[in-house]
């Protein structure tokens, strides 16, 4: 029971950084109907800024405390938000009239760029760092095993809990939410009513660009240990996510997400753990093989 417990912490917390990964993809597939397949890399890009902004607010040694990891994390959220406008403005926007299979290649040639990129200027080994914050909350103890809530996962469940609240009432009661929700339905028709698509578009893909910089820095603390090539695995799963939720469905990238985890964290724990991606993407494939359009997913009706 301890044990069992223990995983579903763990896999809570993995999965809430899978959904921040996954909301950007819907967001994205929702407003253009394009996958845009460099976000896994842009969620690399946001545990690496986080990385320097911490470094840099230490002065060359990693800063500690929860002022710091908050700084760090708004610093990588605007730098990831920038490499997210460049995606759209490169790799979309001049491809966006073409044929659909055209923004595809782009997007995978962006994140073979984005890794070579990084690979470049951060080096190709492992950036491991120390546990920034330590200690957490112990909630019982059951035949000398003790279950442990480390405080940087009740921080990330408190601070993901928070950014996609501020994120849901941002796309359900602002104006710009209003504008989001209208070049999702009838891009041309917005368009005719004075809505600037272009900028709404762009708009989109800074938020999800900054989700996964959360995402990311959020992953740095929790795991210690980043590299260039971990944008493409957590990008593959969070998509999972998102298809497994129901594409285009904000609160089903949040339960793919979360669904994910808890299937990557049991397996692990109970199987063999080679196996847990194939497990994963096996629940996918069940899911999808009885309701196509994911969990929370609602079929698209086109009018003719």
């Amino acid at each position: 029971m301890a044990y069992a417990l223990q995983q579903l912490i763990n896999g809570i917390s993995l999965g809430m950084i899978y959904g921040l990964i996954a909301v950007g993809y819907t967001m994205v597939y929702g407003i253009v109907g394009m996958i845009n397949f460099a976000h896994g890399d842009i969620f690399m890009i946001g545990a690496f800024s986080m990385l320097i902004g911490l470094l840099l607010l230490g002065g060359g040694s990693m800063a500690t405390g929860a002022m710091a990891i908050l700084a760090a994390l708004v610093f990588s959220m605007a730098i990831t938000a920038l490499y997210g406008w460049t995606v759209e403005r490169v790799a979309y926007r001049p491809l966006r009239g073409s044929f659909r299979l055209a923004p595809l290649i782009s997007a995978i040639g962006m994140s073979i760029l984005l890794q070579n990129f990084v690979q470049v200027s951060q080096g190709a080994r492992v950036k491991p760092i120390e546990p920034i914050v330590r200690g957490g909350i112990t909630l019982m103890e059951q035949d000398g095993f003790a279950v442990q809530l480390s405080w940087i996962q009740l921080a990330i469940l408190v601070i993901t809990l928070l950014v996609l609240a501020v994120f849901t009432v941002l796309v359900t009661r602002t104006r710009l939410g209003r504008a989001m929700r209208a070049v999702e339905q009838d891009r041309k028709m917005a368009a005719l009513l004075g809505v600037n698509t272009d900028r709404t578009i762009s708009l989109a893909f800074v938020l999800g660009a900054a989700l996964a910089a959360v995402a990311g820095g959020l992953y740095l603390v929790r795991y210690g240990v980043i590299d260039f090539y971990i944008g493409f695995l957590a990008g593959v799963k969070a998509f999972t996510a998102a298809v497994l939720g129901g594409i285009g469905s904000l609160p089903g990238a949040v339960l793919g997400g979360l669904l994910i985890g808890l299937i990557e964290t049991f397996w692990s724990a109970y199987f063999s753990v080679q196996y847990k991606d194939v497990a994963a993407f096996s629940i996918l494939a069940l899911t999808l093989l009885f309701l196509p359009t994911g969990l929370l997913g609602r079929q698209e009706i086109e009018k003719v």
